[in-house]
This record gives C-alpha cells, structure tokens and sequence, in this order.
C-alpha cells in the first residue's frame, strides 16, 4: 500500500512538516514521486517513522537516531564509530535509571508521610520537599 504525504502523517502521526523535516535530516530516503509529482510513502516507510518516534519517546536525539538508523540501512560510514556510541549511551542509560530510581526511592519515602486526612492544611510531602 503507498501513501500520499497528508495520509501518511496522518498514519504515523505527526504533522506533514515533520515529513519533511526527516527527509532533509536523511532520516527518511526521498520518496518515491507520482506522475504528477506527488510524494509516496510505504508500510516500510510508517515502520520506520514508528521506530524513529519511539527511539525518540525513549530519549534518543535524532542524531542517534540517524546513526541507530545506519545500522538498519547497512551505511558502514554511519556504523563506524557505533560500539562507541553504544557504549557511551549505555553509560548515560544507567545513570538515567539510577536517577529514576533515587526519585521512586524518594516518592515512596513522600508518599509515606502523607496522612490520609485529606483537610490537612499542613502538607509533610511539602514540608519534606522544602526541608531537603
């Protein structure tokens, strides 16, 4: 199945500009064109813009997201320097989840001392949250 671009968006959802805006980043190929010049756009077209919303949702720029992509298209000047991309992103993965964890940590410990009466006018999460 092909796409004109206002379905595709539509499909992938997003707008029409950020269309655009993937193909002049090269993160997605120029599409092929219609007799009358219209672009088109395929099912393998939607699951890469999925992948691309999903690395992106995930915290990965589309800088990384332009070198991940290397590695699916088999570009060996993207794939390069991967294992120290990768490397360093699993260095900054771990300390965004140790930063997660020291936040449940202290939500947990908040949650804690919030009473349950509910017409407290002095709230202890707040005070808590001020104290530290």
């Amino acid at each position: 199945m092909s796409y004109r671009i206002s379905e595709f968006a539509d499909k992938c959802g997003v707008n029409k500009e950020t269309i655009r805006y993937y193909e002049r980043k090269n993160l997605l190929q120029e599409p092929s064109r219609t007799n009358s010049g219209y672009r088109t756009y395929s099912e393998d077209d939607v699951k890469r813009v999925g992948f691309i919303k999903r690395m992106q949702e995930l915290g990965f720029s589309l800088n990384e997201i332009y070198k991940l992509l290397g590695v699916v298209d088999k570009d060996e000047i993207r794939c390069q320097d991967m294992f120290e991309f990768v490397s360093k992103k699993e260095e900054e993965v771990k300390k965004q989840i140790e930063d997660l964890k020291r936040i449940e940590r202290m939500l947990k410990d908040l949650k804690k001392r919030c009473p349950d009466e509910k017409e407290l006018h002095e709230c202890p999460i707040i005070e808590a949250l001020i104290e530290d």
